[in-house]
């Protein structure tokens, strides 16, 4: 082993940033982060929706709080406002679903009292929680949450809603659909059909009202950034091969092959890469492949869409208090999560949108949140079409025939060629193991080769925090820890773990 080894991180999203970070702070000085696109941040990216500033990719700081690494650095950078940082909103726990106060309109053009619909939603949160406790009761009823939901609703509402008349029992249902349509965005799945009930309770939450960036998550990257050695990251520069296994050559068994042709002899590489660029390229990109264990992992986990349109208007159609708005169809008594008619009826899976606060930063915008399929059709039609579609919707919900947006913008991530949707859930058959893979090094200890050569990092190999920025955050830094680990443990002399 070289005293000063030779690490190259395979894209500069905030898991290749903090492995690079920590790495740089434990004395490291040959490490080298290359980045396919122009610019670091990965799936965290700021845009602009007129004068506002909006997120493109992620949006809040999930459970901010004193175990949220993210939020103690957004504070520590001074990128929050006050509220964030009280005790009481650190002290908040929500279990991922904060407390939005809703305006719910229907497809007949009638706004709803949220009220009259508390069965359906207290219902619904109770079988989420429920979902979450099979994995640690070593058995699955059902092969995916979406079944399990569906069935125990058709149970438990002939029973508690048997007294409902018909129509109100049928719009108790539709609500449920819509619901449906939620958590299909927060997993990033299609339907929650592909989400697998025995590792659905895998996920944890941290307290903390989850909050947002005032001047855009990109604060935070470019915070970290500064950082880091000047010219440590390479951009547009995609890596076409990691070969590793070396076996004749014991100095580097590692050799990075990049698009331009480059070759970079490294020790160790740490890859970064969105789960949904794995599970494309992964048979192209490594060299010798995966060992089969692994593979069947990368597959088993799921990954998926869920883009959002953000859209602004010259005065608001909601309440003022209002902080989320949910479209409730009144044809989806039979608890659908996905459309039939993909280009006739795709704007169906939208749930609704959630309202930008506060007004004086944003004006009067919304933004809308839709997944699957449907959403990755979304992103193939043009800006014009997406406008039109949004514009009958609310039209239709309202009742109001001369709504109008100002402007429109929506993301598009399934179709960025270096991401290839959103972010990681577990899938059908999925279970702690399958996690432990995803993040195991090559090759596998078992191996007489020179250890850790490719590690991997990025939101889909944390083992509950998977999905999350913070679980990103996290992971990068578990990796250069193994490293640093590595080399403490060959030689007292060699650089020391950071703590920071």
């Amino acid at each position: 082993m070289s005293a000063n080894p030779n690490i190259v991180i395979v894209g500069c999203g905030i898991s290749g940033i903090a492995a690079a970070r920590r790495l740089v702070k434990a004395g490291f000085q040959n490490v080298r982060i290359l980045e396919a696109t122009a610019r670091s941040g990965g799936r965290i990216k700021t845009g602009r929706l007129g004068d506002s500033i909006v997120e493109i990719g992620a949006n809040w700081i999930h459970g901010p709080s004193e175990g949220n690494p993210v939020f103690c650095l957004a504070r520590q950078y001074g990128l929050l406002d006050p509220e964030a940082l009280t005790p009481e909103n650190q002290a908040m726990d929500v279990g991922g679903h904060p407390p939005w106060v809703p305006n719910v309109f229907s497809s007949s053009g009638r706004k709803l009292n949220a009220e009259d619909l508390q069965p359906a939603l207290e219902m619904f949160s109770e079988l989420l929680c429920e979902s979450s406790e099979f994995h640690s009761q070593g058995g699955e009823p059902w092969p995916n949450v979406g079944d399990f939901i569906r069935s125990e609703v058709q149970q438990r509402a002939a029973e508690m809603w048997k007294d409902m008349d018909a129509n109100t029992r049928s719009l108790q249902l539709c609500m449920i659909s819509n619901m449906l349509k939620v958590e299909c965005c927060v997993n990033g799945s299609h339907s929650l059909d592909e989400v697998g009930l025995g590792a659905f309770g895998l996920y944890k939450t941290l307290p903390g009202l989850d909050c947002t960036f005032p001047g855009g998550y990109e604060g935070l990257i470019k915070n970290l950034m500064s950082e880091l050695p000047g010219g440590l990251v390479t951009y547009n520069q995609p890596v076409r091969f990691v070969h590793w296994n070396n076996t004749e050559k014991r100095e580097n068994p590692v050799t990075v092959e990049c698009d331009d042709g480059e070759k970079i002899a490294a020790d160790h590489v740490i890859v970064t890469v969105p789960l949904g660029y794995l599970k494309k390229h992964h048979s192209t990109l490594f060299r010798p492949p995966l060992p089969l264990h692994k593979l069947h992992s990368v597959q088993r986990l799921g990954f998926g869409t869920n883009n959002k349109i953000y859209v602004e208007f010259d005065s608001p159609w909601w309440d003022h208090d209002c902080e989320v708005i949910y479209f409730v169809w009144e044809d989806e008594d039979a608890m659908l999560d996905q459309v039939s008619d993909l280009q006739g009826s795709w704007i169906k899976k939208l749930f609704g949108f959630t309202v930008l606060k506060p007004t004086e930063r944003y004006g009067h915008a919304l933004c809308g949140w839709i997944a699957g399929h449907e959403s990755e059709y979304m992103e193939t039609l043009s800006e014009q079409e997406v406008t039109h579609a949004i514009t009958q919707l609310i039209r239709r919900f309202t009742g109001n025939p001369i709504i109008t947006p100002r402007r429109v913008l929506r993301s598009q991530w399934f179709h960025d060629p270096w991401t290839c949707g959103s972010y990681s859930y577990p899938g059908k058959g999925c279970s702690v193991q399958d996690l432990e893979n995803m993040m195991e090094p090559l090759p596998v200890k078992e191996s007489q080769s020179q250890p850790l050569q490719v590690l991997f990092a990025g939101e889909a190999t944390h083992p509950y925090y998977y999905s999350t920025v913070h679980g990103a955050f996290l992971s990068g830094c578990r990796e250069a820890d193994r490293l640093i680990s590595h080399y403490s443990s060959i030689s007292p002399s060699q650089p020391a773990k950071s703590k920071l």
